[in-house]
C-alpha cells in the first residue's frame, strides 16, 4: 500500500500533471469570457439578421417541438473561439519554453559510403580480375 501511494505521488507531482491542472483551470476560467463574448456581443450582432436574438432562432417542428438552430450554432462558435484563443495559448508557451532551451550544436552528418550499386562494380571488378590470374597460372 505504501508504494501505492508513493506512485501516486510521484505521478501527482510530476510537472506535465500539474501543468495540465492549471491549464484546465485558466480554461475553465476563459469559458466565462468567451460565453460573455458570443452570447452579450456576436448573438445580437448575428440576430439583426433575425430580428431577434441569435440564440433564440428555432425552427418549429409538429407540436410543441422545435430545432434550437441558433442555440446550436452559439455553442458552435463558443467552441471554435475557446479552441482558437487555447491554440494561441499553448503556442505562445511552446515558444516561451523554446526560448528557454540550450541550443544543441548539430552534429555533423557521416560520411556517406558507396552506394549498393557501386559496391556491386567493385566485386564484380575483383571476381574478374581474380578470374584472370587464376586462368594465367593455370596456362
Amino acid at each position: 500500500m505504501k508504494k501505492f501511494f508513493q506512485e501516486l505521488k510521484d505521478f501527482a507531482l510530476k510537472g506535465n500533471v500539474m501543468d495540465m491542472a492549471v491549464g484546465v483551470i485558466i480554461g475553465a476560467s476563459f469559458q466565462g469570457i468567451v460565453t460573455s463574448l458570443t452570447n452579450d456581443i456576436l448573438n445580437p450582432i448575428l440576430g439583426i439578421a433575425f430580428s431577434t436574438d441569435f440564440s433564440n432562432v428555432v425552427i418549429p417542428l409538429f407540436g410543441d417541438n422545435c430545432i434550437y438552430v441558433g442555440s446550436f450554432l452559439s455553442a458552435v462558435i463558443n467552441f471554435i473561439l475557446m479552441a482558437f484563443v487555447l491554440f494561441c495559448l499553448v503556442k505562445a508557451m511552446n515558444r516561451l519554453m523554446a526560448l528557454g532551451r540550450p541550443k544543441v550544436a548539430k552534429t555533423p552528418a557521416a560520411p556517406k559510403g558507396p552506394t549498393q550499386e557501386e559496391l556491386l562494380a567493385a566485386i564484380l571488378k575483383e571476381l574478374r580480375a581474380q578470374n584472370e590470374r587464376e586462368t594465367s597460372t593455370a596456362k
